[in-house]
């Protein structure tokens, strides 16, 4: 594995490896990664013929009273989970090299943006969007790998990528769960031993959803009332929001049907989680990917 820190050496060999006809996979990343990031590069190893795996701790999708200085970093145990899992190319740009002195363009995505994560966190799609379009234009991939555990920015990628005309494929792969059940997230490493038994109760409210719409609820106050009730039954859990929207626009439903994402953030303690799943509910209900 070959690490790159400079913009145009990782332009210069992007170039050269799609001039001799290289499928490029590209994971962009802001590292101290698990599982759930590892088995996006051997998906791309799997699809591609060379993956390019980028750490950036990108500061302008944080808010100001969040966790950027603290967010969790361990570039070393990176590099062996990368060599392990036999990426080629590991990206480490600067950030003055991304957001140079004076920076002032942005790319911002509307519409899918106002809800959801973009209503907890404002500014902060502004922030991804900007970060992944600069990424996509440095490493030139055919295709790029999201993790389903961000299904809002999975869906904003995709429609940033489609209106601005990248011609880049992008592959959503499922979330990863530790065997309790609990989606795996960098931010997990905050929470204590109480706390991580607590936050098992998000995927304990969406398989409940799940079930309850097996069972033909239509309703989705009936969904949400439900999943709080799950959810509150620990002292340390702070709802900030359920939801139950259409899947591609992202638009609350009405009514239970067709494509729809149930998503939900949650504080265990002072440590803010998400989570979702995306079901297909017609005469089978089964789970996709957005």
């Amino acid at each position: 594995m070959k690490t790159i820190t400079s913009l145009s050496q990782m332009l210069k060999t992007s170039l050269a490896l799609r001039k001799k006809g290289k499928v490029i996979g590209f994971v962009p990343t802001m590292g101290f990664l698990h599982e759930g990031h590892l088995s996006l590069v051997r998906e791309a190893k799997r699809k591609s013929d060379v993956a390019v795996v980028s750490i950036f701790v990108n500061p302008t999708q944080f808010g100001p009273e969040e966790d950027f200085q603290k967010y969790p970093r361990d570039l070393n145990r990176d590099r062996k989970l990368l060599q392990q899992a036999k990426c080629d190319f590991l990206f480490c740009p600067y950030q003055k090299q991304i957001y140079p002195p004076g920076h002032s363009t942005h790319v911002d995505q509307e519409d899918l943006t106002e809800r959801l994560e973009g209503a907890s966190r404002p500014g902060h799609f502004r922030g991804v969007v900007t970060v992944v379009a600069k990424l996509f234009n440095i490493v030139q991939p055919d295709l790029a790998f999201f993790g389903q555990k961000d299904a809002q920015q999975v869906v904003v990628i995709k429609k940033m990528a489609a209106e601005l005309n990248f011609p880049i494929e992008i592959v959503t792969c499922p979330t990863v769960r530790d065997q309790n059940g609990l989606a795996l997230s960098s931010r997990n490493a905050y929470l204590n031993a109480d706390e991580c038994r607590q936050a098992l109760s998000l995927s304990e409210a969406l398989q409940k959803a799940k079930d309850l719409i097996r069972l033909g609820e239509k309703d989705p106050r009936a969904v949400t009332n439900t999943m709080r009730e799950v959810i509150q039954k620990n002292s340390s859990a702070l709802i900030e929001y359920i939801a139950l929207t259409d899947a591609k626009k992202l638009k609350p439903v009405d009514k239970i049907q067709r494509d729809v994402l149930i998503s939900l953030a949650v504080r265990i303690g002072t440590t803010r989680l998400i989570d979702n799943i995306c079901l297909k509910v017609n005469e089978k209900v089964r789970e996709i990917r957005c």
